[in-house]
Protein backbone atom coordinates (compact mmCIF):
# COMPACT_ATOMS: atom_id res chain seq x y z
CA UNK A 1 0.00 0.00 0.00
CA UNK A 2 1.25 3.30 -1.07
CA UNK A 3 -0.17 5.07 2.43
CA UNK A 4 1.27 8.78 0.92
CA UNK A 5 -0.25 8.12 -2.14
CA UNK A 6 -3.78 6.72 -0.51
CA UNK A 7 -3.63 9.33 2.22
CA UNK A 8 -3.51 12.54 -0.77
CA UNK A 9 -6.31 11.34 -2.59
CA UNK A 10 -8.14 11.16 0.52
CA UNK A 11 -7.16 14.58 1.19
CA UNK A 12 -8.70 15.88 -2.16
CA UNK A 13 -12.08 13.95 -1.63
CA UNK A 14 -12.18 15.71 1.63
CA UNK A 15 -11.25 18.77 0.37
CA UNK A 16 -13.87 18.86 -2.18
CA UNK A 17 -16.39 18.28 0.43
CA UNK A 18 -15.50 21.24 2.59
CA UNK A 19 -14.44 23.63 -0.04
CA UNK A 20 -10.99 24.10 0.25
CA UNK A 21 -7.61 22.30 1.25
CA UNK A 22 -7.53 20.79 4.54
CA UNK A 23 -4.54 19.56 6.52
CA UNK A 24 -4.42 16.50 9.18
CA UNK A 25 -5.55 18.41 12.05
CA UNK A 26 -8.42 19.09 9.72
CA UNK A 27 -9.17 15.64 8.50
CA UNK A 28 -9.24 14.64 12.49
CA UNK A 29 -11.51 17.14 13.78
CA UNK A 30 -13.76 16.21 11.03
CA UNK A 31 -13.88 12.78 12.02
CA UNK A 32 -14.16 13.72 15.84
CA UNK A 33 -17.24 15.58 14.97
CA UNK A 34 -18.66 12.84 12.92
CA UNK A 35 -17.81 10.21 16.17
CA UNK A 36 -19.45 12.12 18.62
CA UNK A 37 -22.63 13.39 16.12
CA UNK A 38 -24.07 15.98 17.88
CA UNK A 39 -24.76 17.88 14.85
CA UNK A 40 -23.90 21.55 14.50
CA UNK A 41 -22.98 22.37 17.85
CA UNK A 42 -20.82 25.36 19.66
CA UNK A 43 -17.73 24.24 20.89
CA UNK A 44 -14.93 25.32 23.77
CA UNK A 45 -11.35 25.45 22.99
CA UNK A 46 -11.41 22.32 25.06
CA UNK A 47 -13.99 20.74 23.46
CA UNK A 48 -12.72 20.77 20.46
CA UNK A 49 -9.15 19.41 21.90
CA UNK A 50 -11.42 16.85 22.93
CA UNK A 51 -13.11 16.35 19.20
CA UNK A 52 -9.70 15.65 18.27
CA UNK A 53 -8.72 13.25 21.00
CA UNK A 54 -12.17 11.30 20.09
CA UNK A 55 -10.77 10.83 16.74
CA UNK A 56 -7.57 9.59 17.45
CA UNK A 57 -8.99 6.92 19.91
CA UNK A 58 -11.32 5.81 16.88
CA UNK A 59 -8.59 5.63 14.41
CA UNK A 60 -6.33 4.02 16.56
CA UNK A 61 -9.18 1.15 17.90
CA UNK A 62 -8.96 -0.72 15.41
CA UNK A 63 -4.64 -1.00 16.33
CA UNK A 64 -5.92 -2.62 19.62
CA UNK A 65 -4.19 0.72 21.36
CA UNK A 66 -8.11 2.17 22.45
CA UNK A 67 -11.48 0.07 23.35
CA UNK A 68 -14.69 2.29 23.03
CA UNK A 69 -16.38 2.30 26.66
CA UNK A 70 -19.75 4.17 25.93
CA UNK A 71 -21.41 7.78 26.15
CA UNK A 72 -20.87 9.86 29.08
CA UNK A 73 -24.13 11.46 30.41
CA UNK A 74 -23.62 14.53 28.19
CA UNK A 75 -23.23 11.72 25.31
CA UNK A 76 -19.59 12.11 24.55
CA UNK A 77 -17.72 8.75 24.03
CA UNK A 78 -15.19 7.51 26.10
CA UNK A 79 -12.34 4.76 25.34
CA UNK A 80 -10.45 3.46 27.53
CA UNK A 81 -6.06 2.65 26.46
CA UNK A 82 -5.43 -1.22 26.17
CA UNK A 83 -2.02 -1.33 24.86
CA UNK A 84 0.21 2.19 25.02
CA UNK A 85 1.84 2.90 21.16
CA UNK A 86 5.17 2.38 21.20
CA UNK A 87 7.95 5.40 21.40
CA UNK A 88 7.30 6.42 17.84
CA UNK A 89 9.16 9.64 16.06
CA UNK A 90 7.16 12.13 14.75
CA UNK A 91 6.95 10.74 11.28
CA UNK A 92 5.92 7.53 12.12
CA UNK A 93 3.14 8.66 14.08
CA UNK A 94 2.07 10.44 11.16
CA UNK A 95 2.20 7.32 9.26
CA UNK A 96 0.60 5.19 11.34
CA UNK A 97 -2.56 7.86 11.67
CA UNK A 98 -2.33 8.67 7.85
CA UNK A 99 -3.04 4.59 7.21
CA UNK A 100 -5.67 4.86 9.96
CA UNK A 101 -7.59 7.52 8.31
CA UNK A 102 -7.15 6.21 5.06
CA UNK A 103 -8.99 2.59 6.83
CA UNK A 104 -11.62 5.04 8.53
CA UNK A 105 -12.87 6.57 5.01
CA UNK A 106 -12.84 3.05 3.53
CA UNK A 107 -15.04 1.37 6.11
CA UNK A 108 -17.11 4.64 6.23
CA UNK A 109 -17.58 3.93 2.63
CA UNK A 110 -16.22 7.30 1.02
CA UNK A 111 -13.51 6.91 -1.24
CA UNK A 112 -11.78 9.40 -3.53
Amino acid sequence: MDTEFEYQNALKHIAKQFGSDIDMQGVLFIIGLQELGKGKIQLSKNEKLDVLHIAICTLLSPYGYYEYEGLDKDGWPHWKTTENLPPLKPEQQQVIIKQAIIEYFKTMDVQP
